[in-house]
């Protein structure tokens, strides 16, 4: 009995080794002379990609996209496919549609096949039926993307208005672009032969180099083009890339001039300019800095700092001479921070007895320029004007009489120590002084002919008269025309015996009652 077991088990022990043998892929089966392509086949779970096939990952890493979103793949396959976009929103209804489109090229006949696997998963097979019995193994969907993308990197080569060219060890054009050889039968007259000419004769790149840049002008009958070359070494090759400058050129052509007309300006002007650079270094000067200043040119042209300029104009006793070093450059820091924010002005009294009036105006790049300015004179002026003012008003306040001046529109423009002293007050205007005077005297005839004078402008009115004083005296007005329809009036007290003078040139009925109230004391 256990013999038999043994025999059938053994029997058993054989039949599973053949089928395990059997099932095994071999070596010489799993090998043929033609194998069919692998199929394209992406996998989705919901937009997001879950697995693919390697000509599916192949044809993704090709798009340059992201190779999980859905919605990108069905972007790059409607323009191949134009019935997509109709027949995707049925996916969900029929579970599996089935779209036929062409390649890119127009080459390739397409089919497209997508199923509804449920629970939102999806699968996307793409396939190329003309392949099938090609007798090759050709990923036709990626050999159709290089294609396309190297019909784009030809295309604009071709159409950058650049030039770009590639030249061997020895010098020798090896390839160029359209615009080069535009540019080439231009300059030969139609007469390009192989090997191309070198347009632009660039020096090799050094050793140890891989780039070059420079700025380079090639001659095309009576015209110069200017253009920026870039040189990029690759193994024995060089690559070289001319971009048009001439605008460029043009622009700094017209910059340098621009910068030459304002020195010849700047030149003939007499105010000091220091123009400093965003690093805070000089840029620009005009002899009249020199004048001022008294440094030296040389010293100038060598582009000193901000700080060492004004050192050194300390050392020449040209700035405010301040009380310690520290406190003078922390003026300077302030000077600098102000002028580079706003425009800043200062005015410097030197020990010399000039005075100098210091500018500084910031520049939209960080620059910042100072101007100089020798302004004693005009302080001289204004400290005389000043004091001409001043003698002026201290001869008014010794005058006994009141004056007051308007002006063409009635505003108050000035008054001695009499008046105040009469008045109580300085008013703004003509009417509050009128309402001032009303509210302290008693109103007569004399009084209204002073305010008939003061409101007719053209002086055809009485210009001098008697009124009630504040005190309860006599009190004589006249009125002067000034230039610029201003308005002198005068106030007088007869304080002195015998002084009649204001009640003479009265004649209304306040001057009357007045010399009869004089006359019975």
């Amino acid at each position: 009995m256990s013999g038999t077991l043994s025999v059938v088990f053994a029997l058993l022990l054989i039949r599973w080794l053949d089928r395990r043998r059997d099932n095994r892929p071999s070596a010489s089966r799993g090998k043929s002379l033609i194998e069919g392509p692998e199929p394209i086949i992406f996998l989705f779970r919901g937009n997001r990609l879950v697995d693919a096939t390697g000509p599916a990952r192949n044809l993704l890493g090709m798009m340059g996209e992201d190779p999980a979103d859905l919605k990108r793949l069905i972007a790059w396959l409607e323009p191949r496919f134009p019935e997509l976009s109709h027949r995707w929103p049925d996916l969900a209804a029929q579970g599996r549609i089935e779209v036929v489109g062409m390649g890119g090229t127009g080459i390739a006949r397409l089919s497209l096949l997508a199923e509804d696997l449920a629970q939102g998963t999806t699968r996307v097979t793409i396939t190329d039926p003309n392949a099938e019995d090609a007798g090759i193994l050709v990923d036709s969907l990626t050999l159709l993307a290089m294609e396309e993308e190297l019909e784009l990197l030809r295309s604009s080569m071709n159409q950058t208005p650049m030039l770009a060219w590639r030249q061997n060890s020895g010098g020798e054009v090896t390839w160029a672009n359209a615009a080069y050889m535009i540019r080439a039968e231009e300059i030969t007259r139609g007469e390009v032969s192989w090997p191309l000419p070198r347009l632009i004769d660039l020096p090799s790149l050094p050793l140890g180099s891989a780039r070059l840049t420079r700025r380079t002008q090639l001659m095309t009958g009576t015209s110069v083009l200017w253009f920026d070359c870039h040189a990029h070494r690759s193994g024995d090759q060089t690559m070289y890339f001319a971009l048009p400058a001439d605008a460029a050129v043009r622009a700094e052509r017209g910059l340098r001039e621009f910068v030459q007309t304002l020195t010849k300006t700047f030149a003939d002007l007499p105010t000091g300019l220091a123009i400093f650079d965003r690093e805070r270094n000089l840029q620009l000067f005009n002899p009249a800095l020199i004048d001022l200043t008294g440094l030296s040119a040389g010293f100038l042209t060598a582009r000193p700092t901000l700080f060492d300029f004004l050192d050194k104009l300390r050392d020449a006793r040209m700035v405010p001479e301040p009380k310690d070093y520290r406190s003078w450059r922390q003026q300077m820091n302030n000077l600098e921070t102000a002028a580079a924010t706003g425009r800043h002005v200062e005015t410097w009294s030197l020990p010399g007895g000039r005075t100098y009036r210091v500018t500084g105006r910031p520049h939209p790049d960080g620059a910042v320029a100072f101007l100089l300015e020798d302004i004693t004179s005009e302080i001289s002026l204004t400290r005389k004007f000043r004091a001409d003012l001043s003698l002026g008003a201290l001869v008014l306040d010794g005058i006994d009489d009141g004056l007051v001046v308007f002006g063409a529109n009635g505003q108050f423009l000035l008054s001695n120590d009499a008046y105040v002293q009469l008045w109580g007050n300085k008013s703004c205007n003509m009417t509050d002084a009128i309402q001032s005077w009303r509210g302290q005297i008693e109103a007569g005839a004399g009084f209204a002919a002073l305010l008939d004078r003061l409101a007719d402008r053209d002086g055809q009115g009485r210009s001098d008269g008697a009124m009630a004083a504040p005190n309860g005296g006599l009190l004589s007005w006249s009125v002067r025309a000034l230039s610029g329809g201003r308005q002198l009036v005068r106030f007088r007290q007869p304080d002195r015996p015998g002084d009649t003078t204001a009640m003479s040139n009265g004649n209304d009925e306040d001057s009357a009652r007045q010399q009869k109230a004089v006359g019975a004391k």
